[in-house]
Parts: structure tokens; C-alpha cells; sequence
């Protein structure tokens, strides 16, 4: 779900031995893993090949077009503003998909982050059988928005507005399927409020600062390295115990 459709198959064969053969297996097996396996492999074919994995196929602009297999490809909407803006243009002069676009997934993307409402109905999904809670992925998107408009009300000119960082890219499948994962992420309510705040805010200094248009998966990643440390910071009194 978070690798481009137009990837070659390889490549994913790659990616799942990364997950499962070294991130996964190496620390004990199931349960036992400190990152997020999905993302550590999507990082690994990002590093290790960048174009396939920031080109995806364009949404079909027509249903004549629909079952021609001359499929054509761009790059995903945050890549294109990173690009843009490195070439000196202001936010005025970029061509940025709408914000209807960016909902319903008309815009180019990988599998599971180019539609927003299909992610927020599975998210809802989740917590109505409480598979999840809300505290990570409210705190991240909150936190997201909340950073990312300060940044856009001091510079509108470089900086984008939060609706778009929220609905572009991969934010809204990190926060409510990758961080929320019961095994990288911290026990305590508290715990997953900060690691939440932790992801939004490095998610949007990464994308605004880094060499990537994308900082969802480094940002989780770098937080999971953080879980311990929040556990026992959040540790629950235990029956009995007098502080």
C-alpha cells in the first residue's frame, strides 16, 4: 500500500525480503521488532531506487482511456512542489491539484495515499472495532496542520497551506495504519499523544527542509526509535507502588 502501482515487481520482492528477512526476523520475529517493517522497506527502495518510487501513474483523465495500457506516469504532487520550489517559484505560480482532487484520490500517488476519504473511512473503520485509538492519529494530524499553518501564515509565498500537507502524500495512511502499529508504537495514552506530536512535527520538517518532498516514514521511523524511551518515561504505577 505504500509503494508506487508502476513499481516493478522486483522491487517489491526486495522491499518484503528487507521487512521481513532483516527488519522483522533479525530482532526475534513477530512482536519483537522496534521499526516499522513496511516503512523501513519503503525507505530502503526509496534510497535505493528514487525514481521508480517518486514517479507514479497519473489518475485516467477520461473513460476512453481507460483500457489503453500505455499508462502515463509523473511525479506525486508533493514531489512536484519540492521540485518547483527549488527551481525558485513561488506557490503562486505552481499548478497544485485541488483540494476535491486530493480527496477523492484524482492525483498521482502510491496505492494507499492517493485517496483521503477511502483512508479516513478505514480509519474510522478501525477505531469503531478498536483495533486502533484515536491518540496517535489525532495528535499527528492535528500536530501537522496546527505546525504546518504556522509556517504557511508567516511565509504563504514558500511555505504550503495545511490542508494540502494534509491531504497530500502519505500523511493521513501514516498516521492512522503505520504509527498506530501496536507493536513500533508506545502503550500509554500519554505515550502514543507524544509520539503522535513527535511524527506531525518531523513529518513537516522534513518535507519543508529535507533533500525528500516526503518525511511521513522517516518521521515515524525516527519516533520509533523513541518508543522505549517513551514507555518508560509513561510507565503506569503499578498496584501498590508508592512514588
Amino acid at each position: 500500500m505504500n509503494i508506487p502501482s508502476s513499481l516493478p515487481w522486483w522491487q517489491g520482492v526486495i522491499g518484503s525480503l528487507v521487512a521481513i528477512g532483516i527488519v522483522k526476523m533479525a530482532f526475534g520475529g513477530l512482536g519483537k521488532n522496534l521499526f516499522n517493517p513496511a516503512l523501513v522497506a519503503r525507505v530502503f527502495l526509496l534510497i535505493s531506487f528514487p525514481v521508480a518510487m517518486t514517479t507514479c501513474p497519473l489518475p485516467i483523465e477520461s473513460r476512453a482511456n481507460v483500457f489503453n495500457f500505455d499508462g502515463v506516469t509523473g511525479p506525486t504532487p508533493l514531489g512536484s512542489l519540492k521540485t518547483q520550489l527549488a527551481m525558485g517559484q513561488t506557490l503562486a505560480q505552481i499548478k497544485l491539484p485541488s483540494y476535491t482532487d486530493l480527496f477523492w484520490g484524482n492525483i498521482g500517488g502510491s496505492l494507499g495515499e492517493v485517496s483521503a476519504i477511502a483512508l479516513i473511512i478505514g480509519g474510522i473503520y478501525l477505531l469503531y472495532r478498536k483495533i486502533i485509538t484515536w491518540h496517535i492519529p489525532v495528535s499527528y494530524i492535528l500536530t501537522a496542520f496546527i505546525f504546518s499553518g504556522i509556517l504557511w501564515l508567516v511565509n504563504p509565498i514558500r511555505y504550503a497551506d495545511p490542508i494540502f500537507h494534509i491531504l497530500a502524500g502519505g500523511l493521513l495512511i501514516g498516521a492512522i495504519f503505520m504509527a498506530t502499529d501496536l507493536v513500533t508504537s508506545p502503550m500509554t495514552a500519554w505515550g502514543k499523544i507524544i509520539f503522535g506530536i513527535g511524527c506531525g512535527v518531523l513529518t513537516i520538517l522534513i518535507r519543508v527542509l529535507g533533500a525528500y518532498p516526503e518525511g511521513v516514514s522517516f518521521a515515524i521511523l525516527i519516533m520509533n526509535a523513541f518508543v522505549p524511551l517513551i514507555d518508560r518515561a509513561f510507565k503506569p504505577k503499578r498496584f501498590g507502588e508508592v512514588k
